[in-house]
Parts: structure tokens; C-alpha cells; sequence
């Protein structure tokens, strides 16, 4: 995968911790403060068929998804 260095903010790298059926990530400090990130907030996971991963914070649409109603 080509990447344009000029539209990039982070690059970094963390592992996955994988234990019986649970599997977790760690985000990344410097992501977590750009994105403002905070607890409930929901993750959008992307995986195309060549096997590259687009993560995205998903934005609500409305006051309603703030609250898990939506």
C-alpha cells in the first residue's frame, strides 16, 4: 500500500492481545487525543479484500446515538 506522507498525522503500531474469545487493541495515545476519543464511542472497522484495514471513528448523527438509541 502506497501512503502520501503529507496526509498522514500518526504512524505508529500496537499489538493485539488475543485470550480465549476475547480480543483486545490498544489505540494509540496520539490518536485517542486527535480523534477525542472517549469511552462509548463507537470504532468503524474496514476490511477490503486485499486484506488492508481502514479504522474510523463513527461520527453520531444525532443526539439520540449519543445515548445508544440509534
Amino acid at each position: 500500500m502506497q501512503i502520501d506522507l503529507d496526509n498522514v498525522a500518526y504512524i505508529g503500531e500496537t499489538s493485539v492481545t488475543i485470550r480465549k474469545s476475547r480480543r483486545r487493541i490498544t489505540i494509540p495515545k496520539e490518536i485517542v487525543e486527535k480523534l477525542r476519543i472517549s469511552d462509548g464511542d463507537r470504532i468503524r472497522w474496514v476490511l477490503f479484500n486485499d486484506e488492508r484495514l481502514c479504522i474510523s471513528k463513527v461520527k453520531p448523527s444525532s443526539a439520540s446515538d449519543k445515548l445508544g438509541h440509534g
